[in-house]
């Protein structure tokens, strides 16, 4: 049996989707628009059956997320979405809303179910409460320290999930901020886009140095974090801590950076499995992402070491 936990990213495209696991992804993250929430691309149904054939055929897995806020609106196209995902044979769907639970056990009732609540998924109650409603992981909060990961692991009744290298989401509203700040400005965007690919950032006055990437899409707007997760040299600590599943966020980040991040991760797993006793973390792991790194984006320990001040 493999008790190697999972290494899942998050694939912008078709493309992307093959250099992933050609670098040793075991999972990927995909899914559309429509009911994702910033998701690395869009994926048709077709895309994602083509994903899925590729998957599979390396013994890999592909998770759809559908955890976007759902409105009255989205509703009505959420039960043939999900069935459709079903037939195809997706191996899990990750989701906030219980309206998408709601879907998958009556539209695809096999389908094994992941709780994201993003920020609210903070400890195990409540985690255990969704697991009893038929959600078989949750994906812990990036807001929580190491410590109480750890402490929380063993008293989950699923797996869980972390997210261990990328940028995080700071803000989102539903409004479209962006195009209402251009039009106050008099800069009307006069239908362009204000997507990812633009690459507009925020700069506060007081941090001239930090740039926050934002952007606006069909969900709203999505303010991220001027800096990147990366805890691959305390890896070991969650998976000692049993973590299931480790994923890289590859939000705005290119297929080539990525893929290298994937190597690392994928590095850094296999030694663990294959000597516990002697695994220790090697520097030259992290050479291929130092070098592809954006200057202007520090590499740091997120929330892991930091002491939450309400």
């Amino acid at each position: 049996m493999n008790n190697k936990p999972e290494l899942l990213a998050t694939a912008a495209s078709l493309e992307e989707a093959g250099v992933l696991l050609d670098a040793g992804a075991d999972a990927l993250l995909i899914g559309d628009d429509r009911f994702g929430m910033r998701l690395a691309g869009h994926f048709s149904l077709e895309d994602t059956a083509a994903v899925l054939k590729m998957a599979h055929a390396r013994g890999c897995k592909v998770y759809a997320g559908l955890g976007g806020i759902m409105s009255n609106d989205q509703l009505e196209g959420l039960p043939g979405y999900v069935k459709a995902l079903g037939e195809l044979g997706i191996d899990g769907i990750e989701f906030g809303d219980p309206a998408v639970l709601a879907a998958v056990k009556q539209q695809a009732p096999g389908l094994k179910l992941h709780w994201n609540a993003e920020m609210t998924s903070t400890n195990y109650a409540t985690a255990n409460y969704w697991g009893r409603k038929g959600a078989s992981r949750v994906v812990l909060a990036r807001e929580l320290n190491m410590e109480e990961i750890t402490e929380m692991v063993p008293l989950l009744e699923m797996e869980a999930q972390v997210q261990v290298h990328g940028m995080t989401n700071i803000y989102h509203s539903k409004r479209k901020l962006v195009a209402s700040y251009m039009s106050h400005q008099g800069r009307p965007s006069d239908g362009g886009s204000l997507g990812k690919e633009r690459g507009l950032f925020l700069i506060e006055a007081e941090r001239q140095d930090e740039k926050f990437p934002i952007y606006e899409d069909e969900n709203g707007t999505h303010i991220m974090s001027s800096d990147d997760i990366c805890i691959l040299e305390d890896l070991h600590i969650l998976m000692e801590a049993g973590v299931q599943s480790f994923k890289i966020e590859g939000l705005l980040k290119p297929a080539v950076y990525n893929a290298a991040v994937v190597r690392a991760y994928r590095t850094a797993i296999d030694a663990f499995a294959a000597d516990r006793e002697q695994y220790a973390f090697d520097e030259s792991w992290l050479e291929e992402v130092r070098a592809l790194q954006d200057p202007e984006r520090e590499l740091s320990f997120g929330f892991f070491y930091k002491e939450q001040v309400y």
